[in-house]
C-alpha cells in the first residue's frame, strides 16, 4: 500500500510539473507571432513578461506541491490503519472473538475510508482550481447590461443565502451599464466573491450588491458584514500562490482577478476585521 501511495505521488508531481511546463510553451508560441514582428525594444519586454510568468508559475507550483501534500499524508496515515483494523478484524475471526468487537474494527475502518474519501475530493478540487486559474481560455464578448447579470445572480444564489441566514440586498444603477464582457466569466466571479463572503460570514449577516457609473467605466461593489481579512493577509488575497484554503480550491480569488483583468477591468479590496469586506471592480463601458 505504502508502494502504491509512493508511486501516486510521484505521479502527480509529474502532471503539475507537466502542466506548468505545457502551459508555458503555450504562451509562449501565443506570443512568438508578435515578437518576431516588434523592435527590440519591444522583445525585452515581451521576454520580461515571459520570465515573469515563468516565475509565478514556479512560485504556483511549489505552493501546490506543498498543499498536495497535506492531504496525501492524511490519506497515506488513514491506509495503514484501515489495513491494521482489517487484519485484526481477521485475527477476530481465526480467535472467535466476539462479533461486536469485530464489528467495531469494521466501523472504524469505514470512518477512515470516509476520510480518504474527503482528502480525495479536496486533492481533486485543488487540482480543478489550478487548471482552471492557467487556463482562463478566450473570452466569448458579448454586449451585456451589467444589472441585469448582476440582479440574475442575486436571484440565483438567494435560496443559498438564506440557507446560510444571510440577507441579500442590492443596489443597482438607475440606467443599464452596458459592457463587452464574457457573460459566464463574469457570473463566476460574481459566485465566487457571494461564496468568499458566505465563508466569512459563519454566523449569518447581510450580503450587498451594488452597481454605479464613474465616468466611463461601470462599477460593481460587493461587500459583507462578515469577520473580516486581517492586514497581514490582504496584499496576498488574489496571490494564487498564497491564498490556498483549509476548504476548498483556494483558487477563487485568484481567478476572479485575472477574469476581470482579461477584460481590462480592476478588482481592490478593503476589509476591516470584525466589521465586514468589500470587494469593488471596475469594468470599461462599451463605446
Amino acid at each position: 500500500m505504502q508502494q502504491f501511495m509512493a508511486g501516486f505521488v510521484v505521479a502527480l508531481l509529474v502532471v503539475v510539473i507537466g502542466v506548468v511546463l505545457l502551459s508555458v510553451r503555450k504562451r509562449r508560441v501565443r506570443n512568438k507571432p508578435q515578437q518576431d514582428k516588434v523592435p527590440a525594444t519591444d522583445k525585452e519586454k515581451s521576454t520580461n513578461n515571459h520570465l515573469k510568468q515563468l516565475e509565478e508559475l514556479s512560485k504556483l507550483a511549489g505552493g501546490l506541491a506543498h498543499e498536495i501534500k497535506n492531504p496525501l499524508s492524511t490519506i497515506k496515515i488513514n491506509l495503514k490503519l484501515i489495513s491494521e483494523d482489517l487484519k485484526g478484524s481477521e485475527l477476530d475471526k481465526s480467535t472467535k472473538i466476539s462479533p461486536e468487537k469485530s464489528n467495531h474494527r469494521l466501523t472504524r475502518a469505514l470512518r477512515k475510508i470516509a476520510i480518504i474519501q474527503k482528502e480525495a475530493d479536496r486533492l481533486e478540487q485543488i487540482l480543478d482550481g489550478f487548471l482552471r486559474y492557467i487556463n482562463i481560455g478566450k473570452l466569448q464578448l458579448a454586449s451585456v447590461d451589467i444589472n441585469s447579470l448582476i440582479s440574475d445572480m442575486v436571484d440565483f444564489y438567494l435560496p443559498q443565502a438564506h440557507s446560510y441566514s444571510i440577507t441579500m440586498r442590492q443596489g443597482l444603477y438607475k440606467e443599464p451599464l452596458i459592457c463587452r464582457v464574457d457573460a459566464d466569466m463574469l457570473k463566476q466571479v460574481m459566485l465566487n466573491l457571494f461564496i468568499n463572503a458566505q465563508r466569512a460570514m459563519r454566523d449569518g449577516g447581510e450580503l450587498m450588491v451594488r452597481t454605479n457609473k464613474q465616468e466611463r467605466q461601470a462599477i460593481i461593489q460587493v461587500s459583507d458584514t462578515g469577520s473580516g481579512i486581517s492586514a497581514d493577509k490582504l496584499p496576498y488575497i488574489f496571490d494564487a500562490s498564497h491564498s490556498f484554503r483549509p476548504q476548498g480550491s483556494g483558487f477563487g480569488l485568484p481567478i476572479t482577478k485575472k477574469i476581470i483583468e482579461a477584460h481590462n477591468g480592476s478588482i481592490t479590496v478593503n476589509s476591516e476585521p470584525g466589521k465586514g469586506t468589500s470587494f469593488t471592480i471596475k469594468l470599461p463601458l462599451a463605446q
